[in-house]
């Protein structure tokens, strides 16, 4: 920060020019202060300072664009410069207080996308090499390592082997499989790298799933991970060098279908913003594995017995796959399946409260009082559900849960979709030779 030069300033301030569309502009004069945002802010919620109201943020980014590209502004009588200040604010503004999570947009009177303008923020920041290092240092993993967790090839491939066995094991069939690098497989199966590195079991029910429904399916030993930071850090460039990898493991497998793991910003990344990243429609279909076991349940390919989940369950709804991603229902309709005592939280779907841990901010180390500050909101509304079980279709969401869990005293359990329908998964012995 305070290696900063007019020349990063000038960087900055035309990066977050070139990221304002004419409908951006309107929404950075459209704020009518009403402040019915504020209450929409998990932020605002558990800490309800100035400096936690979206309008508030936003005013911060209004005076810098009133400044350079009105005529008054240009003409000394309105808005505030790009400065050294300013850089700071913003800084703490948009990566500091916000997970980008977008309900402040969805409740505001007129309509602001609040996001996408601060996102432009993020974009300007990064350019001038402000970008928090350690979420800059997850996006480099990605770069360098093709994955964010650095995970080499060879522990990779290793992972599965093993898993594959447990896999053979749990189900008692010798011919359970967990493909890799099956040329022409419908299906090409993408995984948060906090599975196989933290998480196995979660992936290792992905792929009983899978199992049970008899699906033509393949991992990658390349071009696996389906996160990306790049949506975080607002760098479109990286981001789009990282949706590239998904992209050319599709073309080498010759795979009809990208389905992305239970992961949020994933799914909007691959499903959504790839695309514009790349600057073209892909020639195959992406989709969330919660819509593909959905349709198991539906056509019959999967059975399940509720009652082997008897506990008191509840679902949390990602951000960027409910608000942002458009997926609501599918985890929904799976659970009512799955489980026996199924309740919501209140608010839920697209109204539902961020975990607090979006917007990269479980990779920022700088905020984390914050971020577990504002997860109070999600422990209240955990609590007054009475459920046993949190189930969280994203592994972002599944470690901010965690800590909120420890945190908050909750005493619940943290589960993925598969996870819940893997344990509730019904199936008969294999016959015959493998």
């Amino acid at each position: 920060m305070h290696a900063l030069v007019s020349i990063d300033l000038q960087k900055g301030l035309e990066v977050f020019r070139s990221r304002l569309q004419e409908a951006d502009a309107a929404y950075l004069n459209a704020c009518v202060h009403c402040g019915l945002c504020a209450d929409s802010c998990h932020y605002y919620r558990m800490e309800p300072t100035l400096e936690n109201v979206p309008a508030r943020k936003l005013d911060l980014i209004a005076q810098v664009f009133r400044r350079n590209f009105t005529t008054l502004g240009k003409l000394g009588l309105q808005g505030r410069e790009l400065d050294y200040e300013m850089a700071k604010a913003w800084l703490d503004a948009v990566y500091g207080r916000c997970s980008l999570c977008g309900r402040c947009s969805l409740n505001c009177t007129v309509g602001i996308a609040l996001p996408r303008v601060f996102r432009a923020a993020r974009a300007a920041l990064t350019a001038m090499g402000l970008v928090p290092e350690d979420l800059q240092a997850t996006v480099d993993n990605s770069l360098r390592h093709g994955n964010n967790m650095a995970i080499t090839r060879e522990e990779w491939l290793e992972t599965v082997d093993w898993l594959q066995d447990e896999l053979r094991t749990e189900t008692g069939d010798p011919a359970a499989a967990m493909p890799m690098d099956k040329k022409g497989a419908k299906i090409l199966f993408t995984v948060n790298p906090r599975e196989p590195k933290f998480f196995p079991l979660s992936l290792q029910a992905s792929a009983k799933v899978f199992w049970a429904a008899k699906e033509d399916w393949t991992l990658a030993s390349d071009g696996w991970d389906l996160t990306n930071y790049g949506l975080f850090n607002c760098n479109d460039k990286e981001a789009g060098t990282i949706t590239q990898a998904l992209v050319d493991a599709m073309e080498r497998l010759g795979c009809e279908t990208l389905v992305i793991g239970e992961c949020g910003h994933g799914f909007a990344s691959a499903r959504w913003e790839g695309p514009e990243w790349l600057g073209h429609t892909f020639p195959f279909k992406v989709r969330s594995f919660l819509e593909l076991m959905d349709e198991y349940l539906e056509e019959g390919r999967i059975q399940v017995d509720p009652s082997r989940h008897a506990a008191p369950v509840t679902l949390h709804d990602p951000c960027n796959l409910v608000r942002h991603g458009g997926v609501t229902e599918p985890q929904r309709r799976i659970l009512r399946r799955t489980v026996a005592d199924f309740g919501e939280m209140a608010p839920h779907g697209a109204e539902n409260f961020c975990c607090g841990g979006g917007g990269g901010q479980l990779a920022m180390g700088a905020y984390k009082e914050r971020r577990m500050r504002s997860g109070g909101v999600k422990a209240e509304q955990i609590r007054a559900t009475g459920a046993k079980v949190v189930v969280a279709p994203c592994h972002n969401c599944v470690d901010q849960l965690s800590e909120i869990n420890k945190h908050y005293k909750l005493k619940v359990q943290i589960k993925t979709v598969a996870e819940m329908v893997a344990d509730a998964l019904v199936t008969e012995p294999p016959t015959g030779e493998p």
